[in-house]
């Protein structure tokens, strides 16, 4: 994959780098070829039929104005794409925003997640001037739930039945945070 937009190191061997129109066909197989593992608890899984679901996902995204856009990032480990992460739901009036992300199987346990969450933590921070930093995760998603409690965010409570799983059933979520004060003292 490409250098294009914004790019990071990640560690030694992986990068994030703002995903772009391009990457949509690349991302479409990356969830297809995980398909089963990843509708557990992304409900959108179930809703990207082809390539072009990616697209018009993406090109919604690309079409904001850069300094207003949620912004997502590919994961990439060498020519492979290892998942997503990114902005959702920004509240720039009051300095908040949310991240969210999804990493495919044979890349979790490696604290790679957790580097890029870490990572773009201090961007929004220092870029956007985030002053708050939120992650949801379904209650029973432990390992999504791992990344926001390694890196000292606050569980502010639960949101409840905030999610629709694939099952028909909703899933409490846990809310967490970090503020501007706590990252700038990573």
């Amino acid at each position: 994959m490409k250098k294009q937009g914004y790019f990071a190191l990640i560690g030694d061997d992986f990068f994030i780098r703002e995903a772009t129109l391009a990457d949509a066909a690349i991302i479409w197989q990356t969830i297809y070829d995980n398909r089963s593992y990843l509708r557990i608890w992304l409900p959108f899984v179930d809703m990207l039929k082809d390539v072009a679901d990616e697209e018009a996902f993406l090109a919604s995204l690309l079409a904001i104005p850069y300094e207003n856009r949620n912004l997502v990032f590919v994961i990439g480990h060498g020519s492979e794409l290892c998942g997503l992460v990114g902005f959702v739901t920004t509240d720039r009036l009051n300095h908040r925003t949310e991240i969210g992300y999804w990493l495919i199987p044979e890349y979790q346990g490696q604290g790679v997640m957790t580097r890029c969450v870490r990572h773009l933590c201090q961007w929004a921070t220092r870029q956007r001037g985030m002053n708050s930093i939120r992650i949801r995760c379904a209650v029973g998603n432990q390992p999504s739930n791992a990344i926001p409690q390694r890196l000292g965010f606050t569980l502010e409570g639960r949101e409840r039945e905030g999610e629709l799983l694939v099952t028909g059933e909703y899933t409490d979520l846990n809310v967490y945070s970090i503020l501007k004060k706590e990252v700038e003292a990573w």
